[in-house]
């Protein structure tokens, strides 16, 4: 069900997608569908609140402390961008459809979300611990590689002339690279 209704709402948008075409779409009566989900916006997210739970399990699980920042920051992306294969509909319903949740339902997804910046702005800190000495260049730097990876739906293709973990060493090495000339 959250599979295909993020298929839809990623084409059509909320106000697009009706109760009827999800329950088409999975092979369900409109009844069933209503019977776990009480409209769309509890859909949305559920979609968006797996998806980031998933998105964080992976990273935690690829997360190594033990490692050089510079190589746990690259082990980190590449979680992401595999974590990200075949899933380029729930991360748009992310992107773009969470505009009907509650304060409750935003503050929730808020928290996964900005659990998954920290993990990544800490690694990002320990490549550069000046980032942050005279002006406040930690965000920029971290939600600079996030852009990297999270508008990649909308260009990259699995035939394509990288591969995804070419990709995330491209991200990272771009980051990496960078971040020492950021002051």
């Amino acid at each position: 069900i959250l599979h295909k209704s993020a298929e839809l709402f990623a084409q059509y948008g909320y106000s697009g997608t009706s109760i009827t075409m999800i329950a088409d779409a999975c092979g369900v009566s409109k009844a069933l569908l209503y019977h776990y989900y009480p409209g769309k916006d509890a859909l949305i997210f559920d979609i968006v609140r797996t998806h980031l739970t998933e998105l964080d399990g992976a990273i935690e699980a690829a997360d190594r402390s033990d490692v050089a920042p510079q190589e746990r920051l690259r082990l980190l992306v590449k979680a992401v961008m595999k974590n990200y294969e075949g899933r380029d509909n729930e991360h748009k319903v992310q992107l773009n459809g969470t505009s009907a949740l509650s304060q409750e339902q935003l503050a929730e997804l808020q928290a996964i979300e900005r659990r998954i910046v920290k993990r990544f702005s800490g690694v990002i800190q320990q490549v550069n611990p000046d980032l942050n000495r005279d002006r406040p260049l930690l965000m920029p730097v971290t939600m600079s590689l996030f852009g990297m990876m999270n508008w990649v739906y909308m260009w990259f293709r699995p035939n394509g002339p990288v591969t995804r973990d070419e990709y995330a060493d491209i991200a990272t090495t771009l980051i990496l690279e960078g971040v020492k000339a950021v002051r």
